[in-house]
């Protein structure tokens, strides 16, 4: 990652259960934004919040699919900070 990584604004960002679990939800590959909030039960008002706030962080890349927006991990952003974890608290 070019820019400095905000360890403590990631941690404060995953440690949000609906966040947290929307990651693990992508863990299995893309989803339109409309299947993430049925399978989260969250309004999708909530869940739309929850996902730009993962997207600000880098975590969540979109692309446009005719009017669907399908989210994916940014695998590599999440590995990032993963590793700077490690190199902190081993």
């Amino acid at each position: 990652m070019k820019e400095k990584m905000n360890i403590k604004k990631y941690l404060t960002t995953i440690a949000e259960p609906n966040r947290l679990a929307i990651l693990q939800f992508l863990k299995g590959g893309e989803k339109c934004a409309c299947e993430i909030h049925p399978k989260l039960k969250l309004p999708q008002n909530l869940s739309s919040h929850h996902l730009k706030v993962l997207k600000d962080m880098k975590l969540l890349k979109s692309r446009r699919d005719g009017l669907k927006i399908i989210y994916s991990r940014d695998e590599d952003v999440i590995k990032s900070y993963q590793l700077v974890l490690t190199e902190t608290l081993i």
